[in-house]
């Protein structure tokens, strides 16, 4: 069955239902509510890394479970922190936290000097006299060098398992801060609550209080650009409403297919405003042409569903093939993010189809009752037909048929010229650079970046290489002895590793500045350690860390720095190797880190190339025509490559959520070409020749695109006033890609098209002349030309 046919039949059905319809959508608008309320807000390991991969494994599971730990960090400062009033109001602040529900232990000075002043007096309390506490503090000054690096600032440590939730770690930081505002502190000391669980609260609470009004000014030039090219139909508005149902039942989707909300799939929902706008939009531009030439509403939206339906099928079929690609990614979140845009588009698909041709209907409906007998039918024909109808002489189609002129006319040119910046932008595009420091994407005037930053200036980095050790026996001395060798090799040897921790120093400050000889002893002295002290390091009979700091790495010597020092590490392991049955494991934070950012990025070239080849195929299958395949991938390849150019010239940079716009400019600029190109062969099916059929194409739907696509821009020039420079730089380059695949729309592809199909033209019609000359007529030129409605 032709699909035309089949949306013919399917327009039949809305045009027959129209009540039935809308009460399905208000039942399925409750549905929708209800799945909503199961959406989860993720941001672990899990949305970072695949559960099953190797990397997941070793941090998740061996690092966070076992060894890791959270730190809120506590600091106190601007004063002499040594002042036995200070240290007992720190005492009664420790006291109070320690109490909190999920936090494991505290680490600070207070413990240090009172288990001291124990070994002393036989008291475990602060000592009331200075000069006791100033002893303390010089004959232990290895214990408190980070938590009191110098007279003015001490800091207390606020732990936590590595794996707390979220939810957990929202809680205890809240907890933190009240305790904190009703402790009894000096009037001239200042507390600073930070570390990096306060600076990931505050970024996500920033983040969601952000996005709303920026959702509102988005919204809010939404309306404005619709007034402006939309106002040839009326109720030019009704898009919007209906892109928001869409985006109703993709909430719902994701709470009833458990797909998590992730700092990355919250960028996709302005996308799907764009995009379900865009067929709203194309629904509703052609049924108000089809009310204008036809006199019977019932006929106008058959027809508008029977033309419109297809094509923009079509364009979503090939915008799911552009968005497919994201599923190559190995990072979670950009999954979930390719299977959001796909859900969203076919709900946005719907309801356009379903709600917005059955809402014109009803309206055209009523409005036509009221006016009965105020007018007369000639007159209230003429008004629909003034309001509704297109006007081929207004500015916008007046400029799309000259710039369709042009172009066509000069078809060699045109075509060399873009193609020309295409294949330069490519090139430069290897040298936009990658933005990877977290602390960037951030409004660098928040209050808890400052913190964090000041906390830096005091403490130095807090980055780390953790080394997972899998022995037979914890307690086996040749394991502590090379744990201690490397450790010194690395720290001496390596000018970007600063320090090393383990369990190795606690045992050789127990046992006189050596490791015991056998087994037997150095577990004696595990016995003596405090639990929260070995369970850092020690992990039953069969595992050991070693932490090797490397300082404020991230931002110091960037991605390609640490996944060079890894190597490096991974070398001298193999020189160095452990005592036979040793196996070490390198992970951490960083270690996550530059795998996932490096995977988000670098993969980008790789997940644009494979989209290109899948909405080729996807059209050519579509079409079984090499032509309608190859014009539109032309043209998004020619995007692809100009986009590259203006990154790298614009001084922009890529980040994680820009990484993947290849993919989206094939989503979204793909659409576009084929919405032209759908109606460019319905006006030749017409009678009309290539250069008239794109004319009419370039000024009947070219509107519509261009209405769709100024929506999409003037929507995501609000981020770009975020203050979130991700999110801004996100925007930014949005709006600039959406502007050169509307510019290839009309400037690559009318060119395109006609040379291609003219010249397969030219071909056919020689060929039908050779054998006319000859009376003989092979039985293939007497069929048709294949067409998806076939």
């Amino acid at each position: 069955m032709a699909i035309k046919d089949a949306f013919k039949k399917l327009g039949i059905f809305i045009e027959d239902n129209p009540l039935p319809i809308l009460l399905i959508v208000a039942l399925l608008i409750i549905l929708a509510v209800q799945g909503a309320q199961q959406i989860e807000m993720k941001s672990g390991t899990e949305t970072f890394v695949e559960k099953d991969s190797a990397l997941y494994q070793d941090f998740d599971y061996l690092y966070l479970n076992i060894f890791a730990t959270e730190s809120i960090i506590i600091i106190i400062e601007n004063g002499d922190v040594t002042k036995p009033e200070l240290l007992k109001a720190a005492e009664r602040l420790e006291s109070s936290v320690e109490s909190i529900r999920g936090v494991t232990g505290i680490s600070s000075a207070v413990s240090v000097i009172k288990n001291a002043n124990y070994q002393i007096t036989g008291k475990y309390e602060i000592p009331d006299s200075e000069r006791e506490i100033d002893s303390i503090i010089s004959s232990h000054s290895s214990e408190l060098v980070g938590i009191m690096p110098d007279g003015t600032h001490t800091l207390m440590y606020v732990e936590m398992k590595g794996d707390v939730s979220d939810n957990e770690l929202i809680d205890i930081q809240r907890e933190v801060e009240k305790t904190v505002e009703l402790s009894d502190f000096p009037p001239q000391y200042s507390v600073i609550i930070t570390g990096d669980p306060s600076f990931m609260v505050a970024m996500n609470n920033e983040m969601n209080t952000s996005m709303g009004p920026l959702l509102m000014i988005s919204a809010f030039f939404m309306v404005i650009v619709l007034y402006l090219v939309f106002r040839h139909v009326r109720w030019k508005l009704l898009p919007l409403p209906i892109v928001l149902l869409g985006i109703i039942y993709t909430f719902g989707a994701m709470g009833y297919l458990n797909i998590p909300l992730s700092m990355v799939s919250m960028s996709a929902f302005p996308i799907l405003i764009g995009l379900g706008i865009d067929y709203a939009i194309q629904f509703h531009n052609r049924l108000e042409e089809e009310l204008g030439r036809n006199e019977n509403e019932e006929v106008a939206v058959i027809e508008t569903i029977k033309h419109t339906g297809p094509a923009v099928l079509i364009a979503l079929i090939i915008t799911s093939l552009g968005f497919f690609s994201l599923f190559t990614s190995t990072v979670p979140m950009i999954q979930d993010f390719g299977k959001l845009l796909l859900i969203g588009i076919i709900m946005c698909f719907l309801s356009a189809l379903f709600v917005g041709v059955t809402v014109i209907y009803g309206l055209d409906t009523y409005k036509k009752k009221r006016t009965e007998g105020k007018t007369s039918p000639i007159a209230s024909k003429k008004s629909h037909r003034k309001t509704s109808t297109d006007n081929s002489h207004d500015k916008l189609s007046t400029i799309l048929e000259k710039t369709t002129n042009l172009t066509v006319r000069y078809p060699a040119i045109v075509l060399a010229v873009t193609g020309f910046l295409c294949i330069s932008g490519l090139y430069v595009d290897s040298f936009v650079p990658v933005q990877t420091d977290v602390t960037n994407f951030v409004p660098q005037d928040m209050p808890a970046l400052i913190d964090l930053i000041h906390l830096g200036d005091i403490i130095g980095g807090t980055d780390a290489l953790n080394l997972i050790i899998k022995v037979d026996d914890s307690a086996d001395p040749n394991v502590l002895k090379w744990i201690d060798d490397f450790s010194i090799h690395e720290v001496e040897g390596r000018g970007r590793i600063y320090g090393a921790s383990s369990i190795v120093p606690i045992i050789k400050a127990m046992n006189g500045g050596t490791i015991p000889d056998n087994s037997a002893d150095i577990e004696r002295l595990y016995e003596q350690i405090p639990e929260t002290q070995i369970n850092r390091y020690v992990h039953g009979k069969n595992m050991l860390l070693l932490d090797l700091d490397i300082g404020n790495a991230v931002a110091d010597i960037k991605l390609e720095g640490i996944t060079e020092l890894m190597k490096i590490l991974e070398e001298d392991i193999a020189w160095m190797p452990p005592p036979p049955g040793t196996s070490v494991t390198i992970t951490g934070n960083s270690v996550v880190f530059t795998t996932v950012f490096t995977a988000l990025t670098s993969g980008r070239v790789a997940m644009t190339l494979l989209g290109l080849l899948m909405v080729f195929v996807g059209l050519l299958v579509i079409y079984r025509d090499w032509i309608k395949a190859l014009t539109p991938v032309f043209t998004m390849f020619i995007v692809i490559g100009w986009a590259g150019g203006v990154m790298y010239y614009s001084r922009l940079e890529y980040t994680p959520m820009t990484a993947t716009l290849g993919a989206l400019i094939l989503g979204v600029g793909s659409e576009y070409a084929v919405l032209m190109m759908e109606r460019y062969y319905e006006e030749k099916d017409n009678g009309a020749n290539p250069l008239d059929a794109i004319r009419e194409a370039s000024t009947k739907i070219g509107k519509a695109i261009v209405a769709s696509g100024l929506t999409t821009l003037f929507g995501f020039s609000a981020l770009i006033a975020s203050p979130f420079s991700m999110t801004s730089n996100f925007g930014l380059v949005t709006i600039m890609d959406v502007s050169l695949a509307l510019i290839a729309t009309f400037i690559v592809f009318p060119p395109m098209i006609v040379l291609l199909d003219g010249w397969r033209d030219q071909k056919k019609a020689k060929r039908i002349a050779k054998y006319t000359e000859g009376n003989i007529i092979p039985r293939y030129m007497h069929k048709p030309e294949v067409d998806i409605n076939d």
